[in-house]
């Protein structure tokens, strides 16, 4: 962690649209210690003119697979736990200089891996997890191919009894679930994550189908909320929406085929969707030469030719949406990219909320990151530009960000 002060910036605190120009921000132990017009530094401390640029909170995705090393699950698991570990290394640097200070792994994350970074073996973004995924039988987390014997005769890899993949364990009635919640849990997990419905890449599943019990989905949900977090959900069609949301389930990931009355639902429970566009529109484009079977690219199709409306009802209805972006194998080089198809349907300072303090409030981390304000943990990048005028600034990889800080630790510094 270094001390500095950043002078002559213009400063979006992760809320408000007015930016106000000629501000200071002293930065000392990792966190703000202050933000205004006339701030002076000690003798020591490095002093760094922002020249006008916008300093905003760091960004974060709160959908990513950092241990996706392809899309093929199988082929995931036969590379190896090395190969899978190199391309989380290379999926994290990725995304930190991008300007990503803090991501949350949606299936596959791991305690070692949060070890490795917190420790400074490896340089990415803060690195939350939620384990792996649960699944019911021939759900979304179930990768076994159709022709794969019942798990109850196979001599298939199991965990404690429970079957499990590299990113999802499956389990079946009130026990199982609570049995597969506590252990994620016991592991480090930030917050749960339900397969809620069928998946584009899960070989057995229709995308429209509705997965677990309400008695399951409920179990899961007061489990999170004894450890003090939260559970959310996998769902592309409104009805798991609707039936995930009215089961207690705060969180949605992608919610691609919500319709209007759903929408207005979830926003009047206060629920948080993380919507993950640029993995439909990456799939859809490379899917066919990456191998991916023509079912998969069929569901996919369908998803992708509805979020746009999903997109429309949801900003309607004012739902609550955090930023994702669920890319795996060498698409992770997409993530800046979600930037520009979100500004199809959102006003950049709505992007931009959504990838700042938005996301925090759905990592239950609101006012630590994802805003500049003193106090708060010093998370920032400095834009060479405007990105309330333009979004797209933010989606060339990182190229226009002059200035990056973690937890108070200068990663880049161009001034």
């Amino acid at each position: 962690m270094h001390d500095f002060l950043i002078r002559n910036a213009r400063v979006f605190d992760g809320y408000s649209a007015d930016i106000e120009g000629g501000l200071s921000v002293r930065v000392a132990d990792g966190r703000i210690q202050e933000i205004g017009p006339s701030i002076t530094a000690p003798a020591a401390a490095l002093v760094i003119d922002a020249g006008g640029r916008t300093l905003m909170p760091g960004l974060i995705d709160c959908h990513i697979h950092a241990l996706a090393s392809a899309l093929s699950v199988q082929q995931v698991e036969l590379q190896g736990e090395a190969y899978r570990a190199a391309h989380g290394l290379r999926m994290l640097e990725h995304a930190l200089q991008c300007g990503f200070t803090t991501v949350r792994d949606m299936a596959g994350g791991h305690y070692s891996l949060a070890r490795a970074q917190a420790d400074g073996l490896i340089q990415g973004p803060r690195y939350l997890y939620a384990g792996r995924a649960l699944s019911m039988t021939g759900g979304h987390g179930d990768m076994r191919a159709l022709e794969a014997p019942p798990r109850y005769t196979s001599a298939c890899a199991c965990d404690g009894g429970l079957f499990s993949n590299v990113f999802g364990v499956v389990a079946d009635g009130v026990d199982e679930c609570l049995r597969a919640a506590r252990e994620e849990l016991r592991m480090g997990a930030h917050c749960i994550k339900i397969m809620g419905s069928g998946g584009v890449v899960s070989p057995t599943d229709p995308y429209w189908m509705t997965q677990y019990r309400e008695d399951e989905i409920r179990a899961i949900v007061q489990e999170c909320e004894a450890r003090r977090t939260y559970a959310t959900a996998h769902c592309h069609p409104a009805s798991a929406i609707r039936r995930c949301v009215e089961f207690g389930v705060t969180r949605i990931e992608h919610g691609s085929l919500i319709d209007a009355e759903t929408a207005r639902f979830v926003a009047e429970r206060g629920a948080y969707i993380t919507p993950t566009l640029v993995t439909a529109v990456a799939l859809m484009e490379t899917g066919r030469e990456l191998g991916m079977p023509a079912e998969s690219l069929r569901k996919c199709e369908f998803v992708t030719a509805g979020m746009w409306e999903g997109l429309e009802h949801m900003r309607a209805a004012g739902v609550k949406l955090a930023f994702g972006t669920d890319l795996m194998g060498r698409l992770h080089r997409q993530q800046c990219r979600e930037f520009t198809l979100r500004s199809r349907v959102f006003t950049p300072v709505e992007v931009l909320r959504q990838a700042t303090s938005l996301s925090a409030e759905a990592l239950m981390m609101q006012g630590e990151i994802g805003c500049v304000s003193a106090g708060a943990c010093a998370d920032l990048i400095l834009v060479d530009g405007d990105p309330l005028q333009d979004i797209n600034l933010l989606a060339q990889d990182g190229q226009r960000l002059s200035l990056i800080v973690r937890a108070g630790e200068i990663i880049r510094n161009r001034l």
